[in-house]
C-alpha cells in the first residue's frame, strides 16, 4: 500500500487524493461521507478532494442522493495519465525558451611561470592525444608532463624545431612587421583536438600566449601540423630534388606570391 501511494503522488497526486482513489479502487462505488468515514478524515476535505478528481476525470460520479464516486479502471487511468504527461512534455519541449551555446573563448596569457602552469594544467587532463609543435628549449621544459600524458596511454604527435631544414624556418612575408619579436621561439599544443595554446617564447622577448577551445583555431593547428609533416616526409626523400627544383626553404614557390610587384607588373 505504501508504495502504491507513493508512486500516486509521484504522479503528481496529494496524499488525500492517492488515499481516496486507492480507497475507492478497493471498495467500489461510495459516498463522500463514507470514504470519509472509512479513512478516519474530515468530510469537507473529502468533498473537495472527490469534487477535484472527479472534474479532472480520474473519478465517475453516478446521480443519486447521495452521489456515488467510483475510480476508473486502472488501465484507463494510466492512459489518461500518460497522454496528458506526453501532451505536456511535448508542449515544454517546443515552448522551453533555448539560450545561445556557449562561444569559444580566446584569452591571452603572459609570462613564463603563467604560460607554463596553463600548459602543464591542460596537459595533466589529457586523454587521448597531444600534438606538440615546439623548439627544444620548450620541450626540456615540457618533458615530464608529456612523459606522464604518454605513460598515461595518451598519443603523442611531435614536432620539434631546431632550424636545420629546408622547412623548419619559412620564407618572412616581405613588409610584414615582426613588432620587435624576430627572436622569439613559435610554440603551439594541441590537446584532444579540442583545446590550443600558440605562443612565442625567447630569451629576448615577453612569453606570451593565445588559449582557445575554438576549433578554428585547433582546426588551424591541427592542419598546420599536418602539413609540416607531409613537408618533412617528403624533404627526407627528395631532399636535394627539391631543394634543386624549388630553392632552398622552396623559396622559388615562396616567390610567386609573396614578391613585391616590380612597377612593370604592376
Amino acid at each position: 500500500m505504501d508504495q502504491l501511494l507513493h508512486h500516486l503522488r509521484h504522479l503528481g497526486f496529494t496524499e488525500m487524493e492517492s488515499k481516496i482513489m486507492v480507497e475507492l479502487a478497493r471498495q467500489g462505488s461510495a459516498s463522500g461521507y463514507e470514504v470519509a468515514k472509512r479513512l478516519g478524515v474530515s468530510r469537507s476535505n473529502v468533498y473537495a478532494t472527490l469534487q477535484r478528481l472527479e472534474s479532472r476525470g480520474f473519478l465517475r460520479c453516478s446521480p443519486g442522493e447521495p452521489a456515488k464516486y467510483s475510480m476508473l479502471k486502472p488501465e484507463e487511468m494510466t492512459r489518461m495519465i500518460s497522454d496528458q504527461m506526453h501532451t505536456s512534455l511535448d508542449y515544454v519541449e517546443r515552448s522551453m525558451p533555448k539560450s545561445e551555446p556557449e562561444k569559444p573563448v580566446f584569452y591571452n596569457v603572459e609570462g613564463d611561470k603563467n604560460v607554463l602552469e596553463n600548459l602543464s594544467r591542460e596537459l595533466a587532463t589529457a586523454q587521448h592525444e597531444i600534438v606538440v609543435d615546439v623548439w627544444r628549449e620548450e620541450a626540456e621544459l615540457l618533458r615530464e608532463d608529456l612523459q606522464q600524458a604518454e605513460a598515461r596511454g595518451v598519443r603523442l604527435l611531435w614536432s620539434c624545431e631546431g632550424g636545420e631544414g629546408m622547412v623548419d624556418q619559412p620564407l618572412p612575408l616581405p613588409g610584414l612587421a615582426s613588432h620587435g619579436m624576430d627572436t622569439g621561439r613559435k610554440f603551439s599544443l594541441v590537446v584532444d583536438r579540442r583545446w590550443c595554446m600558440l605562443g612565442m617564447r625567447g630569451e629576448s622577448c615577453p612569453t606570451q600566449a593565445v588559449v582557445t577551445a575554438h576549433p578554428v583555431m585547433t582546426g588551424l593547428l591541427l592542419n598546420h601540423f599536418a602539413q609540416e609533416l607531409v613537408l618533412y616526409e617528403l624533404e627526407q626523400d627528395m631532399g636535394e630534388e627539391l631543394e634543386g627544383r624549388y630553392g632552398r626553404r622552396y623559396a622559388d614557390i615562396a616567390a610567386t606570391y609573396w614578391s613585391t610587384p616590380t612597377p612593370d607588373q604592376e
